[in-house]
């Protein structure tokens, strides 16, 4: 009989801005604010949180899976993208995540956010968001892209 083990594993992602693009961030769109470049909808938090996922799981990373060069792909809901990726059976316990940006308020979006993860990854799934901002530092600071980072925590069955 296999016994189960905790894994943990680490994401992250940037986008540069696109204002021709609607901004998604973790399954929720602010119209009024300029979105990100990318294949998909350029959903940077959920990016990273998918690739915590696989790592902890053990499996290819987000480009591998959905490559930005697959028509399927395109303009694809990166929430879409998390409920199809190819884990073992496994029971997710946490989910921490960071948004690094200065253009948007995440602590007016972090429930709405953690509850479109929820209801992929489970009810009991502890979510954390947090927002963080550049101070005016870097390519964030100038307003020429958004970063994010997050943990993942498994439990394989």
């Amino acid at each position: 009989m296999t016994r189960p083990s905790c894994r943990i594993g680490f994401g992250y992602d940037s986008h540069k801005i696109d204002s021709e693009k609607p901004l998604v961030i973790g399954g929720v769109t602010l119209p009024e604010l300029p979105g990100l470049s990318g294949h998909s909808d350029a959903d940077v938090l959920t990016h990273a949180v998918i690739d915590a996922l696989l790592s902890a799981a053990g499996e290819k990373d987000i480009g591998e899976l959905f490559p930005n060069t697959d028509p399927a792909f395109k303009n694809a809901s990166s929430l879409d993208l998390l409920r199809r990726l190819p884990l073992p059976p496994c029971r997710f316990l946490q989910i921490d995540a960071t948004l690094v940006t200065d253009l948007v308020r995440v602590s007016a979006i972090k429930a709405e956010i953690a509850d479109n993860y929820r209801a992929i990854l489970g009810p009991r799934t502890q979510i954390t968001i947090k927002g963080k901002s550049s101070e005016g530092l870097g390519f964030i600071g100038r307003g020429e892209g958004i970063a994010a980072f997050a943990v993942a925590l498994l439990e394989t069955l």
